[in-house]
């Protein structure tokens, strides 16, 4: 194979959950159905937007259980199935594969600092023992530590079920590096910008997609993005990164950005309650307001 297993638009869907802090099955429900019908490609369940770190395990399994089951086949589906602890981590990792996820997304340990061999040998032990695809999850911000090009090479030659990396920086060199380095080797293997406003980017230097917030409240940016850089046209290329470029301040008005992406997608007439898991906040009247006014300029605003 010399394509990768997974391409195009990867939402990281955000956990909908009720005023309790339970899962919301019927809002769940609603934000699977809008993501399908609003054309993407695969969901992304249990990353960082889907609040998988304020969650128990009894929790996270529920979820992982309950969204690959509505889903049903009808998008590739994939785990997020990190965890400071090898052990505990290959237990998520059995347990996607239970489930019939599709495939695997795996952020780096976080707060113990590692050695990089020890960061190798913790994807070794969870792709020798999870049989399924597993996509590196690169996020320096908040685990402190960068997954080098060297490392993602040496992964994607030594573990064929080790099928991508989102890489979640706020830089393209880092991007750039990976796609040099490790695409000449794999070709099938899947280099995705984990920030809306590189996909377009990473597509242009060979990548294969991204994994965008904005695709939970406007799946036609980027939707639109990879589908115009498909058919080489560049006039609507430019028009919708132009609009794209309305959208990461917002993610800006609140850290975590959870609350920012449940409210936009309220908004935009999806029915969900916005309820946050602690310490993470809802927003303030002033905060709905400005996310109000570029959901207007998108052109998306419903409420």
């Amino acid at each position: 194979m010399t394509t990768p297993k997974f391409k195009g638009i990867i939402p990281p869907v955000p956990t909908i959950f009720n005023h309790e802090g339970q899962l919301d099955k019927t809002g769940m429900k609603h934000m699977i159905d809008h993501l399908i019908a609003g054309g993407v490609d695969v969901l992304f369940f249990l990353g960082s937007a889907g609040e998988f770190s304020q969650m128990s395990a009894e929790m996270r399994r529920e979820i992982a259980e309950f969204c690959v089951s509505y889903t049903n086949h009808r998008l590739p589906t994939l785990i997020g199935i990190a965890s400071p602890g090898t052990d505990e981590t290959i237990k998520y990792g059995l347990h996607a594969k239970a489930i019939g996820a599709d495939g695997a997304v795996l952020v780096n340990p976080y707060y113990a600092i590692l050695r990089e061999e020890h960061i190798y040998n913790y994807y070794k032990e969870v792709a020798t023992a999870v049989d399924l695809p597993i996509i590196l999850y690169n996020f320096p911000a908040l685990t402190n530590q960068d997954l080098s090009p060297a490392l993602v090479k040496c992964l994607a030659l030594d573990f064929p079920n080790i099928v991508g990396i989102k890489d979640t920086v706020d830089s393209m060199r880092h991007i750039r590096d990976v796609i040099l380095t490790v695409k000449p080797v794999r070709p099938d293997f899947g280099v995705y910008a984990g920030f809306d406003e590189y996909m377009l980017d990473t597509l242009i230097i060979g990548g294969d997609g991204g994994f965008p917030s904005s695709a939970n409240f406007a799946p036609y940016l980027a939707k639109g993005i990879y589908q115009a850089f498909q058919a080489k046209d560049g006039e609507r290329l430019i028009d919708l990164q132009r609009l794209l470029s309305y959208v990461p301040p917002i993610f800006a008005l609140e850290s975590p950005f959870y609350s920012v992406v449940k409210e936009s997608v309220k908004m935009v007439g999806v029915d969900i309650p916005t309820k946050v898991l602690p310490p993470a906040a809802p927003l303030t009247a002033e905060k709905k307001a400005m996310i109000r006014e570029v959901l207007q300029k998108l052109g998306v605003l419903r409420q």
